[in-house]
């Protein structure tokens, strides 16, 4: 398996609309094979910013480069430069490899 995050730091003000922005979008996640799910993280509030994170979990790291090259990546983020202005910086990027899965 393979996880992608992306770390947002969001405006204290912007939170909620930031959350909003996710839970209203249309991802096409479901369209794409090797998808397993995906979660949208809170984390700690800061003076400057609220932690966000995106979290994707795939069935392989060839998966997930499947879907970054995919129309559905494509549709997905269309608009993405225009939230801009709800978060401080550039979102980070990470991704692991999935070494071990207990469950």
């Amino acid at each position: 398996m393979y996880i992608a995050m992306n770390r947002f730091k969001v405006k204290p003000e912007s939170a909620e609309d930031f959350a909003e922005v996710w839970r209203s979008r249309d991802s096409q996640l479901s369209k794409v094979p090797g998808f397993v799910e995906f979660h949208l993280l809170k984390g700690p509030e800061r003076e400057d910013h609220v932690l966000y994170a995106s979290h994707t979990v795939w069935r392989s790291y060839e998966d997930f480069e499947n879907w970054t090259k995919s129309e559905h990546f494509r549709n997905a983020h269309a608009g993405a430069g225009e939230r801009k202005p709800l978060y401080i910086e550039h979102p980070q990027f990470e991704g692991f490899e999935v070494v071990q899965d207990v469950r």
